[in-house]
Parts: structure tokens; C-alpha cells; sequence
């Protein structure tokens, strides 16, 4: 891929498609509940220019919670520093097993006393309807509270309710404010999409620089979004870098392995071109194919005409064709595609709509 020509921040901002979100710790084993943090469902996001903003959903038809203040059994110790807690306590001991409401009951004591870290939790656990009713605008108030005692998870989230303005007054310059005051702080989540916001208000390389070191930050720790944006920029050269295919190309393995699929198409095709490192035609087909397993379309597509024209495997025409259908059914058309359906023979046509109906 490529930046447009004297507009480069629009491919980092295209990344905004596939947002970091917020990871929430899930619930252990023989938790009460059914639903949790990593229940189905993704949360909606919506938009405000190029930079990505979470909104928060319910998980799907959770299971009541228990009502009590009573310990949870057990004594797994947990990392409350997320919220800016210092110590592991009862609150975000019950968090961490999924006991929501009891979570819930115990932090709210805390938290009408003024206690950041509890306020954060109370907040977490309002804006995604864990045991209680999703309250949106209640948590925008605990975020901003905690967010005023410099709790960077409490900044960063208020930060983007300020930007989204649903559920607080649109407050830009302030979300600025809290969002670099949270990625200084060292949240990741907060580094990238500070980064994005840095990118979205300047529109050019200058704006592009600016950003640089807050989605490197970010990459740092692991940011599957964070590393695909820095692979891009060494892969044009830009925000002040030089062009680095080598590590680019790093950069895009390690996203890949975090199952960002836009990573694995890139690096499925740099492996084929040999972009970067060596030419390896059997891992640029497996890449894509984990990308169009995992239903990207434009996977999908690619690996049609890898099967076609038997690169990194065997030449497969029935499976070219079902791959195809199976990209087309989704919407992309592709002449060279449709070209080679019209070859096949009525037969081999059958075959692979029969393929294609099977495939995931």
C-alpha cells in the first residue's frame, strides 16, 4: 500500500475502520454469569472525522447478578492499575470473576467518597451494562470525575465520550487535552488514538509527525493497530522516518499475529512480492487465507486468484471460482474474476457454488 500522494494521513486514518478498543478482563471459570467483556458482539462505533470513537453496548442477554456486598470466594489476586487502583481489592477482585453487581455495590460506596479508582470501575461497569442497566450518561459523569483525579483510563474514556457528544456536551479542545494527558500517562489506547486525533486536526505530514511517536509508543506495548500504522509509515516514508521495508515488514508480522487481518493481506502479498525480506510464496498464501477464513473480503478475493494462478499452492480452478463467489456475495466485483467465471464449464461452475457454500 501506498500514501496518496501529498495526502498521507489518509491511509492511517482508513486504519480507523478497525479501532483498538478497550480490552476487558473476562470471567473466570465458574463465574456466575454467562456474558462478560469477551461475550459475542462487537461494540458499535461510531465516527467523528477520521478518529475512532467506542461506544459501549450491554452484553447480550446477561444473567442476573447477585445483590450482595458479601467477598467473593476465592483469593486471586488482580491488577486493578487500569482503573488506578494501587492495591487489589474486594471490588475489582468481583470484576475480575464477573460478579458484576457485587463489583458494582462495593465500588459505589467507595466511589460516592471520592475514591478515583472506584469511580473508574463504577464507570466501566455503567457504560457496558455489566449486572446493572446500561447507563451511559451516569458513567460519563464517574469517568469525569475520576478523569479530573488523573486516572488515564477515566481520561481516556471521557475523553472520547467529549469527542462522540452524545451522552456529555462536544467538547474537542478538552478531548485533546485528556487524551494527551492519558497517553503521557502511558495507556496505549489513549497513545494511538491520540495519535489519530493529532492526525485528523493537521492533515498533512507535519500533523503526521506529531503523531509518529505516539502510535511508536503504543506499538511498544503491542498495539495491533499501533504496529500496522507504523509498518506503514516505514513502508512509504513518512512522518519524519525513512523508508524501512525490513521493518515494515517486522511490524506487519506482529499485528498479523494478532489476527489484524488488514496486516495479514499486507504481509501475505510482501511475502509474495518478497518485499522486505525474502520471497515465500507458501506463507504469502497461508496469511491470506487466515485473512479470508477470518471473512475479509478483499482476502477472499486475492486468494481466488492465488488458487487461479496456483501461487504459494496447487491450481485449483473450482476453488479460485468458490473463493470468488464467495467475495461477490459480499459485494466486490472484480473484472479479471468475472472473466474467468464466464471460462468455467457448467459443471465446474455447479462445483464451485457447492464449494462456496461451505466455505466460512
Amino acid at each position: 500500500m501506498r500514501f496518496p500522494s501529498g495526502a498521507c494521513m489518509l491511509l492511517l486514518a482508513a486504519m480507523a475502520a478497525t479501532p483498538a478498543w478497550p480490552q476487558q478482563p473476562a470471567p473466570e471459570a465458574g463465574a456466575s454469569p454467562a456474558g462478560g467483556p469477551d461475550a459475542p458482539g462487537q461494540p458499535d462505533a461510531a465516527r467523528f472525522g477520521d478518529v475512532p470513537i467506542r461506544i459501549v453496548k450491554p452484553i447480550p442477554n446477561p444473567l442476573p447478578q447477585p445483590a450482595t456486598t458479601d467477598r467473593p470466594s476465592g483469593a486471586d489476586a488482580v491488577d486493578p492499575s487500569r482503573f488506578g487502583a494501587r492495591q487489589p481489592d474486594e471490588a475489582y477482585g468481583a470484576y475480575q470473576r464477573g460478579l458484576y453487581k457485587t463489583a458494582y455495590n462495593l465500588a459505589l460506596a467507595r466511589a460516592r467518597n471520592g475514591d478515583a479508582a472506584a469511580e473508574t470501575l463504577v464507570a466501566e461497569i455503567l457504560s457496558r451494562g455489566l449486572g446493572v442497566r446500561l447507563d451511559a450518561a451516569e458513567a460519563a459523569k464517574w469517568y469525569q470525575r475520576a478523569a479530573e483525579q488523573g486516572v488515564p483510563e477515566a481520561q481516556f474514556q471521557y475523553a472520547l465520550m467529549l469527542l462522540d457528544g452524545r451522552y456529555v456536551k462536544k467538547d474537542e479542545q478538552a478531548a485533546h487535552a485528556l487524551m494527551q494527558a492519558a497517553a503521557e500517562a502511558g495507556n496505549p489506547l489513549a497513545q494511538f488514538n491520540f495519535a489519530q486525533l493529532l492526525v485528523s486536526e493537521d492533515p498533512g505530514d507535519a500533523g503526521l509527525a506529531r503523531a509518529v511517536p505516539y502510535y511508536e509508543r503504543a506499538a511498544d506495548t503491542g498495539l495491533a493497530d499501533a504496529q500496522y500504522a507504523m509498518a506503514q509509515i516505514y513502508a512509504n516514508g513518512v512522518g519524519g522516518r525513512r523508508q524501512d521495508d525490513a521493518r515494515a515488514r517486522q511490524l506487519l508480522m506482529l499485528a498479523a499475529r494478532q489476527n489484524y487481518d488488514t496486516a495479514q493481506i499486507d504481509l501475505g502479498q510482501w511475502l509474495i512480492d518478497g518485499r522486505g525480506g525474502n520471497r515465500d510464496l507458501k506463507a504469502g498464501f497461508g496469511w491470506t487465507k487466515v485473512a479470508a477464513d477470518g471473512g475479509n473480503v478483499a482476502a477472499r478475493n486475492r486468494l481466488a486468484k492465488l488458487y487461479m494462478g496456483g501461487i504459494g499452492v496447487e491450481p485449483d480452478s473450482i476453488l479460485a471460482a468458490a473463493w470468488y463467489v464467495v467475495a461477490r456475495r459480499a459485494g466486490l466485483i472484480d473484472d479479471e474474476m468475472e472473466d474467468f467465471l464466464r471460462g468455467l464449464t457448467d459443471d465446474e461452475m455447479k462445483q464451485a457454488l457447492q464449494k462456496a457454500n461451505r466455505l466460512p
